[in-house]
């Protein structure tokens, strides 16, 4: 009878044990001996290393001996910090910090050299470190939805940039070491506190895509109209009047867009002055004939 019950008492236990709350892969890797490298993908591109949504308040000390890591995923935790100790993986080219809680990165970030990729949208973040220009490299940059209000000048050296991610955070106007980057084909500052564009935008000369959406922009500049690369400009929810005479020079729009993903003008949720409401109904090609002529007549 004794040995009846012990048997029935393991095997609830046993049914109790694997019902329990599946561990992280990291932890199981470490509680059952196993080499943390063990962790490690070996792709046809990168050597990466995913530990996202594990519920993370710090980062596993183990992580900064993984020095062969080119793609690191710490997404959607709820990390406070990054350690200095960021810096020893220098051979990273994308690394993925959005989704925490971050307040600062540490200025380590600057020895990351080969670092391509880099988000850290939808964290706490104020400033960014003036380091990270140091990460020469960097092609794509997410700093979104954070609250920062300003740029460090040295981010003028990051001359390979190509797409930068600066929407919902709060800045006031764009800042000036943007437009020394000449690279930049992406530019969404959507969601800031921005009341105009300045005329130094002209000197994006591969700008294909600008968003600058739930703005306080009471008008578009001139020199906006001589970026012939522009597929997409959005404007939409701002305070715009008046259109620039010049704007049918961006023979890349293609038309009048309604829909986000569009590419195009956007131009709705503005208080246009008449007759552009009227005129705008009638599409791009309507639009242009009348600025055209307008500008003809002045």
């Amino acid at each position: 009878m004794g040995t009846e019950h012990s048997k029935n008492e393991g095997q609830r236990s046993m049914v109790f044990l694997r019902k329990g709350p599946k561990l992280p892969a990291w932890e199981d890797a470490l509680l059952a001996g196993r080499e943390p490298k063990s962790l490690l993908k070996r792709g046809l591109r990168y050597v990466s290393l995913s530990l996202i949504m594990k519920g993370m308040t710090s980062t596993p000390d183990f992580l900064w001996g993984l020095h062969e890591v080119q793609k690191l995923n710490l997404s959607r935790n709820q990390l406070v910090v990054i350690p200095p100790s960021l810096g020893k993986l220098d051979r990273l080219v994308v690394l993925n910090l959005g989704g925490n809680c971050l307040k600062c990165l540490p200025k380590e970030i600057g020895l990351l050299r080969n670092l391509k990729v880099l988000f850290v949208n939808m964290n706490c973040l104020k400033e960014v470190p003036a380091e990270l220009s140091l990460c020469r490299k960097l092609e794509v940059l997410s700093l979104s939805h954070n609250c920062i209000s300003q740029l460090p000048l040295s981010f003028t050296d990051l001359t390979s940039l190509r797409k930068l991610n600066l929407s919902n955070n709060r800045f006031v106007q764009i800042p000036l070491c943007i437009f020394a980057l000449r690279s930049l084909d992406f530019l969404h500052l959507g969601s800031n506190k921005l009341e105009n564009i300045a005329e130094s935008i002209q000197y994006l000369v591969n700008l294909q895509i600008l968003i600058v959406e739930n703005n306080n922009i009471r008008s578009l500049p001139r020199s906006l109209c001589y970026i012939s690369t522009l597929e997409l400009l959005n404007a939409d929810y701002n305070a715009i009047q008046t259109l620039p005479d010049d704007l049918y020079l961006l023979r890349r729009l293609r038309r009048i867009a309604w829909n986000p993903m569009d590419k195009g003008l956007h131009i709705a949720h503005n208080p246009l002055a008449r007759p552009l409401p009227e005129v705008v109904e009638g599409g791009l090609d309507v639009l242009f004939n009348y600025l055209r002529d307008k500008k003809e007549r002045n």
